[in-house]
């Protein structure tokens, strides 16, 4: 057992996989990071589906099975993306039994192509929902405009929702609006609130790589100081909102009805700077109640030499935050338009990935009908 990873999670910070394979569930590598590493979730987007299906072998069997059937590409795609969850889902149920239910969960995205189709959205959520038919499991749906009636729906379902391509303050508060309602809607169709849960996965390294590129061009004499500081100051006031929204009225008289909290997720944990500290964007956000989902390479950086400083690193430095993200617009970065730009290119680069994983299972398919 990693003791830095031990202590991480029992800080509160509960630790989820960036990364799903077939072959991570077969040879018992995700059995070991559950058991060795405090990982207790798994988040997939299709560069992590397409990455193992043209790297791994294991694919190949149901390959086979699908093009014999005459299977097309979108259905190929939905059939081997959706056994990796349902196994995954497997393999982590008797976590999400002993959290009740709060870990143990694996995420599965709907098609990105349908970010500006709220009824696309809540169709293919359901489908999804239905074809892995696993307690455990995230439907991931991207946080765009068109998204939150989506998200809104598929909660007053009973489906669970992880919501991802959150980068601004403002789409995080309409989130957790969004998230307030479908749980209204599910109470008032006589569900169990209890058995509802969410997560929203707010994006952290991204936000430094716009901003830094933006500082660099300004030459700003205060470029080289804040430089790396608006990725951690923008989701610690994410994390003020979300006490914020919790703590407020409507949502108590949800909790009293048994609501859980729709826990904040820092996805984008990566660190893309050579020059920043490998554990940077776990280390710096270090606070009960959320969730790091990391690539296995951030997870072994901390496992090696990552510090907790001392506990709570969010709650504590408000303050620091909204300095760095004012002086951030004194210097001419504009946070509207760093955020606009983060949505509009999230979108566009889950679109791509997604038409690279359907690309490689149609190549898949063509090459198993040789």
């Amino acid at each position: 057992m990693s003791d830095r990873l031990k202590a991480l999670s029992e800080a509160g910070v509960s630790i989820w996989l960036d990364d799903l394979s077939r072959e991570r569930i077969e040879t018992g590598n995700l059995a070991e990071l559950v058991k060795n590493r405090s990982v207790v979730g798994v988040t997939t987007n299709p560069t992590i589906f397409a990455a193992a299906l043209s790297e791994g072998e294991r694919y190949s069997d149901q390959v086979a099975e699908l093009a014999k059937s005459g299977a097309s590409v979108d259905g190929a795609t939905f059939a081997l993306t959706t056994h990796d969850v349902r196994e995954a889902c497997d393999l982590l149920l008797d976590t999400w039994k002993q959290t009740d239910g709060v870990d143990g969960r694996v995420s599965i995205e709907v098609p990105p192509g349908l970010a500006a189709d709220t009824d696309g959205t809540i169709s293919a959520a359901r489908k999804l929902w239905a074809a892995v038919d696993r307690p455990n499991l995230f439907i991931k749906i991207p946080a765009t405009t068109e998204g939150a009636p989506a998200i809104s729906s598929v909660l007053a379902e009973g489906i669970s929702v992880n919501v991802t391509l959150i980068f601004g303050l403002d789409r995080y508060k309409a989130v957790m609006e969004a998230y307030a309602e479908g749980l209204e809607r599910a109470q008032q169709a006589g569900i169990d609130l209890s058995t509802i849960h969410s997560v929203a996965s707010f994006f952290v390294s991204r936000v430094d790589t716009e901003v830094d590129n933006r500082l660099d061009a300004s030459g700003s004499a205060a470029a080289a100081e804040l430089k790396g500081k608006a990725g951690i100051a923008n989701a610690r006031l994410a994390y003020r909102a979300y006490e914020e929204f919790m703590a407020g009225s409507r949502f108590q008289a949800l909790v009293a009805a048994g609501a859980r909290h729709q826990r904040p997720l820092w996805a984008s944990t990566g660190v893309k700077n050579p020059e920043y500290p490998d554990t940077m964007y776990v280390t710096e956000l270090v606070v009960p109640d959320t969730v790091n989902t990391m690539p296995e390479k951030t997870m072994d950086a901390f496992a090696d030499h990552g510090e907790l400083d001392g506990g709570d690193r969010v709650t504590t430095m408000y303050d620091d935050a909204q300095a760095v993200m004012d002086r951030l617009e004194e210097a001419g970065i504009h946070y509207d338009d760093v955020i606009a730009t983060l949505e509009r290119e999230g979108v566009e680069k889950f679109v791509k990935s997604w038409d690279e994983l359907v690309a490689t299972v149609r190549t898949s398919l063509e090459d198993a009908s040789k």
